[in-house]
């Protein structure tokens, strides 16, 4: 039947309509800048940059140059699509941020305060970046180096610190979170090495990682033990989680492992108990402290920038006095947040950082940047929700840091314990003991 022609060119305008050329945000939106075009950094007003040496000053630079030219263009391209930008994994590499503080086998032996540097300008632009270094270098690589034998370090840390290979860190379960101590992943004995049986979740970088870190029960003295686990080992499996809001580019995987045959080379024989594992999260929480550090410092240039193109009742948003308030605050509290982020890094450097210092040291950073990025979407009125212009994806990308590496409320109780001298993580034990009192 042949379609009237009001009908037919009601219909090419409506399939035209659904089809239009993507904008150019230039054109779309003259008066403010996309975050692809990456904003001055303007987020150190007490002058922070000061207390760093010149080779962790350099560094910071080397790691912002990176991170404006070669991911601020693309990010929000993989973030929509939820997938990781491969393509700049050796750019990355050539960083020389893979290690850390590792010293020896092509690691960079960073101080500290030049590790948390790096994972906070990464941070500033691209925090699934951060998280994607975060996990491969402060997670993975730091157990082998700090539990490993020396035949382990030779053989995986070079290439791991080059980015040749990457590596994931496997502790959560999915019935257990918070109570990490809890796994319920078995490694059994048998002749010439161990059985792993067991499930994994959350799992950052697992779904192409080349070395899984695995964290399992041994059944034989009931305590936490580590194992290397190559990709593509025979009762492996790695499923992607979808439908994530937040750090959208970073790959979590659920990992089922049944029957999973890994040789006595590949145990990691520093590793007897959760204390030996908490040894290691001692240094990431103090870099994850910094990933939300850098968002902030993102989101203020951001906001900066934007609040001096646009302009509405004739006007740049910058002449607004709500709009001033709002960007002092938010700037006020980025200077908070260096200087505690700063105090743990040395704390840590001199030996002196206890567990309750670097738990309040992260839930108070992740905290005040919650309240600080919420500012930021408000000064940018409707395109604040935009991807495009860093704030909405860096409010997203602050609820996963906000839980992982211990939730705000978890670390807040680690310090208690710290100050209290009262541990409250099992009220129904407690109950029980008030109860015989």
């Amino acid at each position: 039947m042949k379609v009237p022609a009001s009908r037919a060119q009601e219909e090419e305008a409506r399939t035209s309509y659904f089809h239009l050329p993507s904008l150019d945000l230039s054109v779309a939106f003259p008066q403010a800048t996309p975050a692809s075009i990456f904003p001055p950094c303007v987020s150190d007003y007490y002058q922070f940059d000061d207390l760093l040496t010149p080779e962790e000053q350099a560094l910071r630079k080397r790691v912002r140059e990176c991170m404006e030219k070669e991911v601020a263009p693309i990010m929000a391209k993989y973030w929509e699509k939820a997938e990781f930008p491969f393509e700049v994994i050796p750019k990355l590499g050539a960083l020389g941020v893979a290690g850390g503080s590792i010293k020896g086998y092509g690691c960079p032996d960073l101080s500290v305060t030049a590790n948390a540097i790096a994972c906070a300008e990464v941070a500033r632009v691209d925090a699934s970046c951060s998280t994607f270094i975060l996990v491969h270098s402060s997670l993975a690589m730091l157990t082998i180096a700090l539990c490993g034998s020396e035949a382990q370090k030779q053989k995986y840390l070079p290439s791991l610190a080059q980015f040749k290979t990457v590596a994931c860190w496997a502790l959560t379960e999915p019935d257990y979170g918070s109570d990490a101590s809890s796994v319920r992943t078995t490694a059994r004995k048998v002749e010439g090495g161990w059985i792993l049986d067991g499930q994994k979740r959350w799992i950052g970088n697992s779904t192409f990682a080349d070395v899984l870190v695995v964290f399992a029960r041994n059944t034989t003295t009931n305590q936490i033990n580590g194992f290397i686990v190559k990709k593509n080992t025979p009762g492996l499996q790695v499923t992607k989680i979808d439908n994530k809001i937040g750090l959208r580019m970073v790959q979590n995987g659920d990992i089922v492992m049944k029957n999973v045959f890994i040789p006595d080379e590949d145990r990691l024989t520093g590793v007897n108990s959760f204390q030996d594992t908490s040894k290691v999260l001692a240094v990431s929480r103090v870099m994850v402290a910094w990933q939300p550090i850098g968002i902030v410092m993102g989101v203020y240039d951001m906001c900066h920038r934007y609040l001096q193109e646009r302009k509405q009742f004739g006007a740049p948003l910058a002449a607004f006095q709500l709009n001033q308030q709002k960007l002092v605050q938010m700037l006020g509290n980025i200077q908070a947040m260096f200087l505690v982020g700063w105090r743990l890094c040395k704390l840590y450097e001199s030996g002196k950082m206890t567990p309750g210092q670097a738990s309040l040291g992260k839930s108070w950073i992740t905290s005040k940047a919650r309240d600080t990025v919420s500012l930021g979407r408000e000064l940018l009125g409707g395109n604040g929700i935009l991807s495009d212009f860093l704030v909405a994806k860096a409010f997203c990308d602050l609820e996963p840091i906000y839980t992982y590496e211990g939730t705000y409320d978890i670390n807040t109780l680690i310090t208690g314990r710290e100050v209290t001298g009262i541990a409250s993580f099992k009220p129904a034990a407690a109950s029980t003991r008030r109860s015989r009192m």
